[in-house]
């Protein structure tokens, strides 16, 4: 939401661009994204108390009825705010359903700080190559 859906579009955008094939799902449905032969970049913000925003939520019911997700390589992007003790619980928590299912993380969980003075998108965007680095050898 907000901030995440941008910064998944920025991403996206430059993914494309370098010729990565991309799909973006503001509104996730689990049964129609492929979970095999793909990686997932989840870009995530946490709302009110350390929750999930609400276009995720039919999402992660969805992963939390899957008992297997071996096939899986995944990512998570978190956005939060430092002045709330629920920062990026979101992020966290999606991030650990899906190592509890037996995805397997590519690359430690990027954290953004709306609060910080660079835009969230451009930190990410400074993170994406390593991310590609990574992606690169699997």
């Amino acid at each position: 939401m907000g901030s995440a859906e941008y910064v998944g579009e920025q991403l996206a955008e430059q993914l494309i661009t370098q010729g990565i094939n991309t799909e973006v799902h503001d509104q996730p449905n689990f049964s129609e994204i492929n979970q095999e032969n793909t990686i997932w970049l989840l870009c995530t913000s946490t709302y009110g108390a350390g929750d999930y925003p609400e276009n995720l939520l039919a999402f992660v019911e969805d992963i939390n009825q899957v008992d297997d997700l071996k096939g899986l390589n995944f990512s998570v992007i978190g956005l939060g705010d430092t002045s709330y003790d629920t920062y990026n619980l979101a992020g966290r928590n999606l991030e650990q359903l899906l190592l509890s299912k037996g995805a397997h993380r590519i690359a430690d969980r990027l954290e953004l700080n709306i609060l910080d003075e660079q835009l969230p998108e451009d930190t990410a965007l400074a993170w994406l190559p390593s991310w590609i680095e990574k992606v690169s050898s699997i």
